[in-house]
């Protein structure tokens, strides 16, 4: 077996998860930034309206925003963290990231998930159907999507979808794009991620990346596969603070949340790399409210964390 000590690499990359009830303009802005002070990805959610009482405050559109990202900021991975698999026909999203992957130049990563936030789905008159059947929608999706890509022509016929001879041109710069599967359900999301995706994300602490990374390994040697093949990526919120009482406040959140010093932050990210992850991505609900803020807090999370960690 293949464990996660193995695989480790301590050349973890570092990304940017804007807010999408930022304006579009703070978008551009921080992803810029992020850019241009060596930040090596940029994604963004794939909602329509906030998951609470309240639904009236501004949310973006992921896939519109993320065509804009693609030709406006150069160099950085940009990707859908993660697409719902409900809200489009899997072709028409193949056809979206295709073009995305073609502005971009190649930069694309196809986040997709089975899709969960119930309040958006009924008021836009989308199904929400079953966690099993969302899961069997997912993995249907993944195979139509991975053929669209890889093949002229696809032909499927499944319970949820049907395709007939179906072309993808032009085909995307990438071949095929990288797709990732985000969610940690053990029994099914993992298995599909072990028999179709490139990469793998889910919300964590280094010790819930560690266990669910060994659930992945295994469903990997059902199916034959090496687990190495798969980048695994995580995301937790960010309270860069000399509080611990903030650290404190945040983690009762019930989020993953890594919060500290900058030499706290340094040995926790240790801790993702020891767990295996390949990626840490850090989203901006917790960076501040203003831009200059938000700026600030990846400054010197860049300064105190990100040069540190890679010159160890």
């Amino acid at each position: 077996m293949i464990t996660n000590r193995a695989r480790k690499d301590h050349s973890v990359k570092f990304a940017v998860w804007p807010s999408m009830n930022d304006p579009w303009a703070e978008t551009l802005a921080i992803a810029r930034h992020a850019e241009a002070t060596g930040w090596d990805g940029i994604y963004y959610a794939d909602h329509f309206m906030p998951n609470a009482a309240d639904v009236s405050g501004p949310v973006g559109e992921c896939w519109t925003t993320l065509a804009a990202l693609a030709a406006a900021v150069p160099r950085v991975r940009i990707g859908p963290l993660v697409t719902g698999n409900t809200y489009r026909h899997p072709a028409v999203l193949a056809k979206m990231a295709a073009t995305v992957d073609i502005i971009s130049g190649g930069r694309l990563v196809l986040g997709i998930g089975a899709g969960w936030q119930e309040n958006e789905h009924r008021a836009y008159g989308i199904e929400f159907s079953t966690l099993r059947g969302r899961m069997d929608r997912l993995e249907e999706a993944c195979q139509i999507i991975t053929s669209l890509f890889t093949n002229p022509r696809t032909t499927f016929a499944g319970r949820y979808y049907q395709l007939t001879d179906a072309p993808l041109e032009p085909k995307p710069v990438q071949s095929p794009v990288p797709l990732l599967i985000g969610g940690g359900g053990e029994q099914r999301t993992l298995r599909i991620v072990a028999r179709f995706a490139n990469e793998w994300n889910t919300w964590g602490t280094p010790d819930v990346l560690a266990h669910k990374g060994r659930v992945l390994d295994r469903h990997c040697e059902e199916l034959g596969r090496d687990p190495r093949t798969i980048r695994r990526s995580a995301q937790a919120l960010l309270v860069m603070s000399d509080d611990p009482a903030a650290v404190e406040r945040a983690r009762a959140s019930g989020f993953a949340v890594i919060g500290g010093t900058g030499p706290e932050l340094r040995a926790l990210v240790e801790q993702y790399a020891e767990a295996g992850v390949n990626e840490l991505i850090i989203p901006g609900f917790t960076l501040g409210r203003t831009l200059e803020e938000k700026l600030a807090i990846l400054d010197r999370f860049n300064d105190e964390v990100i040069t540190r960690v890679s010159r160890e």
